[in-house]
């Protein structure tokens, strides 16, 4: 298994991975504009997107945006999309790509990733604890939603 940064020629398959990805949290399939949003994301750097590979095909994605902690003063990673193909899934791969998200983090000297998850995703609320995340029950997380844009 290889775990590596994407580029521009990998966009058509991790586009396909997206876009399943989506659906899985209940939106409407649309690959054409999760080619586009993958696309800009790349382009701009906004975001580091790494694969899993075998010799054929890529297998899941994880995606991560820059953030900062004020009161740490330090960069902070948003783990913000993890998908491994269902065909795919038990194989270890959700843990190898959360590993190299945490190698993301030495190399760019952050304090930590933070991440959120459906309550009723109880495959990631498996997986997040057995690679050492720890749900933090102290915490509000609030939201507000532009209505306009929804």
């Amino acid at each position: 298994m290889n775990y590596r940064k994407v580029t521009e020629k990998d966009l058509d398959q991790v586009s396909e991975l997206f876009n399943a990805y989506r659906v899985f949290y209940r939106k409407e399939p649309d690959l054409e504009n999760a080619k586009i949003f993958l696309r800009e994301r790349i382009k701009n750097n906004d975001s580091e997107l790494f694969v899993a590979e075998d010799e054929k095909e890529l297998l899941g994605f994880v995606q991560l945006y820059p953030l900062f902690s004020s009161t740490r003063m330090k960069k902070l990673w948003l783990l913000n999309d993890l998908f491994v193909n269902p065909k795919n899934r038990g194989k270890g791969i959700s843990i190898g790509l959360i590993e190299r998200a945490k190698r993301l983090v030495r190399e760019t000297n952050a304090c930590g990733l933070v991440l959120e998850t459906e309550k009723s995703n109880i495959i990631g609320n498996n997986l997040y604890p057995k690679t050492e995340f720890e749900l933090n029950e102290s915490s509000n997380f609030y939201e507000w939603n532009n209505k306009v844009l929804k």
